[in-house]
């Protein structure tokens, strides 16, 4: 069987996460690097480590040794949050490292999104969330087995 529509898809995905990594070595940053910064950024400089874990997909060991890794080089601090919540902060180092490093990429995509109708974007937006819920629904399956 053939699935040419979610070759296609894939294909674009594939592409989309090649321009992320290639710019993360292009700025001399792991992907884990370059993911916690931009979730940080997007969150306003600090954010629960709970929503890095949910937004990048990445294994927790992995976040979690970044994370470490960055909190030694001085890019970020940690805070405790309620309940058993910890926040990642940057601190003054982390804000420059993430001025040239996470920021340009969320200002091209801001850039693409601002070039779109306000349509274009409520359209994008509305199938994105269809096939995510889709998705998830479809694959619950199998967490019942």
């Amino acid at each position: 069987m053939e699935y040419p529509k979610v070759k296609r898809w894939n294909f674009l995905m594939n592409e989309i996460e090649a321009i992320y990594h290639d710019a993360a070595v292009r700025m001399g940053i792991s992907d884990s690097v370059q993911s916690i910064l931009y979730t940080i950024c997007v969150s306003g400089d600090r954010c629960l480590q709970s929503d890095i874990y949910k937004q990048i997909g990445s294994s927790r060991q992995t976040i979690n040794s970044a994370i470490r890794k960055l909190e030694k080089e001085g890019v970020v601090y940690l805070e405790k949050g309620r309940g058993r919540n910890t926040v990642v902060c940057l601190t003054e180092k982390g804000r420059a490292m993430a001025d040239e490093k996470a920021r340009p990429i969320l200002e091209a995509e801001n850039e693409i999104f601002e070039e779109w109708s306000p349509e274009e974007f409520r359209v994008y937006l509305e199938l994105t969330e269809k096939y995510r819920d889709a998705f998830k629904q479809k694959l619950r399956v199998f967490a019942d087995k």
